[in-house]
């Protein structure tokens, strides 16, 4: 004979009521009327053809069947919250938490994160871009990519990016200002800055450039804001090569000196060693270092 599995929600009004040998809290629990867990009850009584509880004027009793059964059905919901745990820890497991800054993000990371997610389909990446310094332990963050010394105590740290910075423009820039040859050929294009406004001065030293005023131009709270703006063609930005790559194969910017700063500080991967315990933020960290070319081709 087929035994035939009693309604869920009825099992799930039991469980509630045995527990608080009361409908009237059984019912605020499940967010359902003192009349629906009783006739819930009713109805798995029936189907089960005996008395689970025994209906005084002021209390509810389990029958010996009914705290036996009350036993199992808990133990049984037990093992439905472990399962659910389980999968749900499984799931989280798959998703990675990244911060770094918004230009990173805007002009490097997010153009080639689905070529992540066309190798790696089943890793989600949630991405936080702000220049704030997390604590990445403390915030649950499995890799940061961030500027600065490659010194962070307590936290594996791996050299990502170092390449230095050259000047760019737009096409229709240089159309409109004559073909530039020469350093020189700058005096009269507007600069673009990002935060760093010492990096232009920098380079014109370096460049052997004179009369020119390092300090003129507009100044952007971030490197993808003087991109854009160097996009728009509203002056020349100096940016790392690595974050106009793609605008320059594609004929959007120019570089038209091939001469680089570099810098003191260079971009490194951070991550909690806990973090690198999971496949999934080692596979995602290695496939960042192989797009700049640290690691061979998988």
């Amino acid at each position: 004979m087929k035994m035939v599995l009693p309604p869920l929600n009825a099992l799930r009004a039991f469980e509630a009521t045995a527990r608080h040998l009361s409908m009237t809290r059984a019912a605020g629990e499940l967010h359902v009327t003192p009349g629906a867990i009783s006739l819930q009850i009713r109805e798995l009584e029936t189907a089960l053809g005996l008395p689970l509880f025994l209906r005084r004027p002021r209390a509810l009793v389990l029958t010996p069947e009914g705290t036996a059964y009350a036993a199992r059905i808990q133990a049984a919901f037990a093992l439905i919250r472990e399962a659910t745990a389980e999968v749900t820890v499984q799931r989280r497991a798959a998703t990675l938490s990244v911060t770094c800054t918004a230009s990173v993000a805007a002009q490097w990371l997010l153009p080639r994160l689905a070529a992540f997610q066309a190798e790696m389909p089943d890793i989600d990446i949630q991405i936080n871009s702000s220049n704030r310094l997390f604590d990445l332990e403390r915030d649950g963050i499995d890799l940061a990519i961030r500027h600065g010394s490659g010194r962070y105590d307590g936290l594996s740290s791996v050299l990502w990016m170092e390449d230095g910075l050259l000047p760019v423009l737009s096409p229709e820039l240089v159309r409109r200002a004559g073909t530039i040859q020469h350093v020189s050929d700058l005096a009269e294009i507007p600069l673009l800055h990002d935060e760093n406004t010492d990096d232009w001065r920098k380079w014109l030293s370096e460049m052997g450039a004179a009369g020119i005023d390092a300090g003129r131009g507009a100044v952007f709270s971030g490197g993808n804001g003087a991109i854009e703006a160097a996009l728009a063609g509203l002056g020349v930005a100096l940016v790392r090569y690595a974050f106009v790559e793609r605008e320059i194969a594609a004929g959007r910017l120019v570089a038209p000196f091939e001469h680089t700063i570099t810098q003191a500080y260079a971009y490194y991967l951070i991550s909690p060693f806990s973090a690198l315990r999971r496949p999934e933020v080692v596979a995602f960290r290695d496939w960042l270092l192989r797009e700049v070319g640290r690691l061979p081709p998988a």
